[in-house]
């Protein structure tokens, strides 16, 4: 994925991603919801700029354009976390983990998660690293 949306860009998508499709109103509706005050034109012309990155396809319906995500929403997040791990940590997991970790309460679910998670990477090292031993 070489598009990496701004954060209008992407609270437009979270709308999409959520909803599969909308109109310009639509999305308008629910970005203001969520706080912002842009008018219509300025989601409209967002969504065309979008559009030219790939991040967004449409169909008209009438006079009435239906917007749709054509990207999807793990491979968007795993960019953006990507970029901001190298960005701000210098790559620095452990160090990303620690300040996540101390920003903000985690829940029960949320830690077993991440637990299971970190099972996974150990599980899926080791694999590798007897693929590597045995060349």
């Amino acid at each position: 994925m070489d598009v990496v949306p701004t954060e209008r860009e992407l609270q437009a998508l979270k709308v999409l991603w959520q909803a599969g499709r909308a109109t310009v109103r639509e999305i308008t509706a629910a970005i203001n919801r969520r706080g912002q005050s842009l008018a219509y034109t300025t989601v409209l012309s967002l969504l065309q700029v979008m559009e030219q990155k790939g991040l967004v396809g449409h169909e008209a319906s009438g006079k009435v354009y239906s917007y749709f995500p054509r990207v999807e929403r793990d491979a968007i997040y795993r960019t953006l976390a990507g970029g901001f791990l190298e960005r701000v940590f210098d790559g620095a997991m452990d160090e990303y983990l620690v300040h996540a970790l101390e920003s903000k309460p985690i829940s029960p679910a949320e830690l077993a998660r991440l637990e299971a998670l970190i099972a996974e990477a150990k599980q899926a090292r080791g694999k590798r690293g007897k693929s590597e031993k045995s060349r």
